[in-house]
């Protein structure tokens, strides 16, 4: 049977919610079902009030709620859930005219970057398919004042200051977010692989920087919130370079907040004073990789 061009089922992925709207005549055969019949997760959560002179079916749910599952891959975070279809018994218990249907959804937002995002139609196999959908989170790094409460009007510093950098993700109504920052490099250029570089922040989250004699750069303790990461940086410029421009570039990324650090996940600082390195947060094993140079990939 030939599709309706406006999609059975429909999915908008916002940053804490999704809503899912669903045809009324869900198989195109001109026999609408009953909101009922419908319900979301293997919570049942019901739709919002229909209006039965309505086409469509509405559901709204937190990413949380409704049995829905998470996980986490190198670079998504996946919630799923699953719309069901249970037709009621005909009057004749002898016979049946309807058969149910599963309907997979999926919400992926991306851990790494800024990407855009676009809802993806659902293509129907009998009786079960999967709709999937992508949302933006939006990810931010500034330089700050030295009192941390506002971004540092001027971009211009000498030897010897201290460069206060925030790195930020908007997370409002998401599920709770912790941001890290796997790598900072420094360059002359806007190329971020031109030469000279400099990789002040490496292996997934070691302030490289803070081992060089006379600096104090390091990650800042505590975090303001979860989804926030500050860090200091003493200025330099590259010997033998006549310019006196230098260009920064970050890779941030996200987990559960409910995640702990691991290897992978992590802000590592290096003590002076005790010669080790230091997390900002979760065990000190977790830094151990920034030593040997093999930290895992996350």
């Amino acid at each position: 049977r030939a599709l309706s061009p406006r999609p059975a089922v429909a999915v908008r992925c916002q940053e804490g919610q999704l809503a899912v709207t669903v045809r009324r005549d869900l198989f195109g055969t001109g026999r609408p079902v009953r909101a009922a019949e419908l319900s979301l997760g293997t919570a049942s959560c019901p739709p919002l009030s229909p209006n039965p002179a309505q086409a469509f079916v509405t559901f709204v749910a937190a990413l949380h709620e409704c049995g829905s599952t998470l996980q986490v891959t190198p670079d998504s975070l996946i919630y799923r859930t699953t719309l069901f279809y249970k037709p009621a018994p005909s009057g004749n218990p002898l016979i049946v005219r309807a058969t149910p249907a599963e309907v997979l959804i999926e919400c992926h937002y991306p851990r790494k970057s800024n990407v855009s995002s676009g809802a993806v139609h659902p293509t129907w196999t009998p009786f079960r398919s999967t709709v999937a959908a992508e949302e933006r989170l939006q990810f931010s790094l500034r330089l700050m004042a030295d009192d941390w409460s506002r971004e540092r009007l001027s971009n211009s510093f000498q030897l010897g200051d201290s460069l206060r950098f925030q790195a930020d993700v908007t997370s409002e109504g998401h599920v709770p977010l912790r941001l890290f920052v796997d790598q900072c490099v420094a360059t002359a250029t806007p190329d971020r692989s031109s030469s000279p570089r400099y990789a002040f922040i490496d292996l997934g989250g070691c302030l490289v920087d803070g081992r060089a004699e006379d600096t104090g750069s390091a990650f800042v303790s505590p975090r303001p919130r979860p989804e926030s990461l500050r860090f200091l940086v003493d200025a330099f410029k590259f010997a033998g370079d006549a310019g006196n421009s230098l260009y920064v570039s970050c890779h941030l990324r996200v987990s559960p907040a409910a995640q702990a650090p691991n290897p992978w996940n992590k802000a590592c600082s290096f003590s002076k004073a005790s010669g080790l390195w230091a997390p900002l947060e979760g065990t000190a094993a977790i830094c151990s990789c920034c030593d040997t140079g093999s930290c895992p990939s996350p």
